[in-house]
């Protein structure tokens, strides 16, 4: 074995090893290995990576996304969803690509922080996409709560963000399992985002009859006292009265909140108005306030990391004002809205059907399982990583959680949602990752020592040679010392 102090990079070349092949020849490896000596270390050992032991709290997250999980209660019945994308012809296969594990993101908090990007973020993708010591590609995708855009508008903002190509095929946002709903709800009432951006996003979904607040304050300006519309939202809001009749001949199906609100007390004031009434209709009341038609919320984040030094609140806080409300006003009865998005497992499944496409339709990987292993990257404990380790606890693949410091989540503070790992930034967290996959290949006698196989030293165990693992400095040492602080 050499004992030269200077390390000799992993080979960068393309494998000659087929991807589909790539945890078989880790098999093999593994044999190798034994017989020249070397064992492969305790799976059971993740506690020493991490500062906490491993919690995945209560669990109110069994809920399909067709079928969001109520307040109060824990699911309705699952259904199943299909995936936003159409698979198209298999491309052949990637060489270079692990096929046993990939990563999935959050964004807010974890890439891009008040519409730009943390700079570890951009490190970290060109990581994934090859530029690493053991010269492989990781499949990865995007699972935000966030929403208010078409998905396409949201990968062009992220590729601009990351300078990297991102697709809807590797992306969900928060309302995307909203267009299910298309056929089952006739007219449907839409809250949040910028200007008309949300009714045409549902539009685009299927949904046939979408009217915003700024319909109904256009309609009678009385609904709403504190609010004038502004010359442009009279303009693009749509004329209710024009249907004929009066406004109790309308009648909403569901209300569905696609985005962050951007003036609360006026949809606040809509959405418990459409509450309390019969059966749905506008500007009615019911006698008992249990008529009023579902409420969807895209997700249930009280805080979420913005531009400012502090979190700010999110659509999650905005639910709970509007149940609160309801319970005073209609003299103490509960009202039972609804949540897409994380924490719920059913997102988690909806997210890895959505990998499995992504795998084969850009890697030329096998559709039929998930990987082995998949890193979810967050930054909130509350959803990031509540639900990946609730779906970890039921999941037949691993569902390995980091937490990251960029976002909701407060260094040095104990989250009351443990991750499996908490690290400095996302690019720390793509390393450990990768790292970790490495090291499950085999481990010293000697030392109990994790160590990196790469092409020549697995040429080197077929061959019943003894690989050189003299690596004396971390593979990823270089990486991290070029992080942006």
């Amino acid at each position: 074995m050499s004992t030269s102090l200077t390390p000799q990079r992993p080979s960068m070349c393309p494998r000659q090893l087929s991807s589909s092949s790539f945890a078989s020849a880790f098999e093999v490896a593994r044999t190798k290995l034994s017989e020249l000596g070397v064992e492969e270390p305790d799976t059971d050992d993740d506690d020493t990576l991490s500062p906490f032991s491993n919690s995945s709290g209560d669990d109110d997250s069994d809920a399909s996304p067709y079928s969001p999980v109520e307040s109060g209660t824990t699911s309705e019945a699952a259904s199943p969803l299909h995936s936003p994308i159409t698979a198209p012809v298999t491309p052949p296969l990637d060489q270079d690509v692990a096929d046993n594990f990939a990563f999935a993101f959050d964004i807010d908090g974890v890439l891009v922080r008040g519409g730009k990007p943390i700079p570890e973020a951009i490190e970290a993708m060109k990581v994934l996409n090859g530029e690493n010591p053991f010269g492989i590609k990781v499949p990865y995708i995007f699972l935000t709560n966030g929403g208010g855009k078409f998905e396409t508008e949201r990968c062009r903002d992220l590729s601009r963000q990351l300078e990297i190509d991102v697709s809807p095929g590797q992306f969900i946002c928060g309302h995307t399992p909203m267009r299910e709903f298309a056929n089952k709800y006739g007219t449907v009432l839409v809250i949040g985002g910028e200007g008309e951006k949300c009714r045409e996003v549902a539009e685009s979904y299927g949904f046939r009859d979408v009217i915003t607040p700024g319909d109904i304050i256009k309609a009678n300006a009385a609904t709403a006292p504190f609010r004038a519309l502004t010359e442009s939202e009279i303009k693009n809001s749509r004329d209710l009265l024009a249907r004929g009749g009066k406004m109790s001949d309308i009648v909403v199906e569901a209300v569905f909140v696609f985005a962050d609100s951007r003036d609360w007390a006026s949809d606040l004031q809509i959405m418990l108005d459409i509450a309390q009434s019969k059966g749905g209709r506008l500007e009615t009341r019911s006698e008992n306030f249990d008529e009023g038609p579902p409420i969807y919320f895209s997700h249930n984040d009280v805080l979420w990391s913005a531009a400012h030094e502090h979190v700010r609140l999110g659509m999650g806080a905005l639910r709970k004002i509007v149940e609160t409300v309801f319970e005073d006003v209609s003299g103490g009865r509960k009202l039972k809205t609804h949540a897409f998005g994380k924490p719920q497992v059913s997102t988690f499944e909806f997210a890895t059907r959505l990998l499995q496409q992504w795998r084969a339709t850009q890697h030329g990987l096998a559709e039929s399982e998930p990987p082995e292993t998949v890193y979810f990257v967050g930054d909130t404990p509350e959803s990031d990583i509540k639900g990946t380790n609730a779906m970890n606890e039921k999941s037949r693949n691993e569902w390995y959680s980091i937490l990251v410091k960029t976002g909701v989540y407060q260094a040095g503070t104990e989250p009351k949602h443990k991750p499996r790992k908490l690290v400095d930034t996302v690019l720390d967290a793509v390393n450990h990752g990768i790292r970790r996959e490495m090291a499950k290949l085999g481990s010293r006698k000697d030392g109990g020592r994790k160590l990196p196989l790469d092409d020549a030293a697995l040429k080197a165990i077929s061959e019943g040679r003894t690989p050189n693992f003299d690596l004396k400095v971390d593979p990823f040492a270089k990486a991290v010392e070029q992080q942006v602080v």
